[in-house]
């Protein structure tokens, strides 16, 4: 990636000629210069090397997380719409009780007066004796 915005690489320093000049620098420190130069060129290319690995692993882990997190959004929504269909003690009760309701309910209304009726009518029975 960077490669392409860098010039120089280690080996194009190593190999480079300088024309000699009467009044030139001195070959040594020139080449002792050139040697660190080369040093930190081979770290920035190290640097680079793996900074872009963890970059690819990292893009990696992010992939697989996002995988995941869509997987349990999926199952919370499946488990969320199972949980909708389910059907507990409570909803089979009020059903039961509705139907009740509605089967028994004109015969209990009408049952429920008359055995009041006989009930109070003993009542009133046992007070008058």
């Amino acid at each position: 990636m960077y490669q392409n915005k860098i010039s120089l690489t280690p080996r194009d320093i190593l190999e480079k000629e300088f024309k000699i000049d009467t009044r030139g620098y001195r070959l040594k420190e020139v080449d002792q210069f050139l040697d660190i130069v080369i040093g930190d060129y081979e770290q920035f290319f190290e640097i680079i090397s793996n900074l872009e690995k963890e970059k690819a692993d990292l893009l990696a882990e992010i992939m697989n997380l996002k995988q995941e997190l869509r997987n349990s959004k999926l199952s919370v929504e499946v488990a969320n719409s199972n949980s909708m269909g389910e059907v507990t003690n409570v909803d089979i009760i009020r059903r039961l009780s509705q139907l009740e309701k509605k089967v028994y309910g004109s015969k209990a209304t009408e049952v429920v007066p008359e055995e009041e009726k006989k009930e109070e009518t003993k009542e009133d029975e046992k007070e008058d004796k």
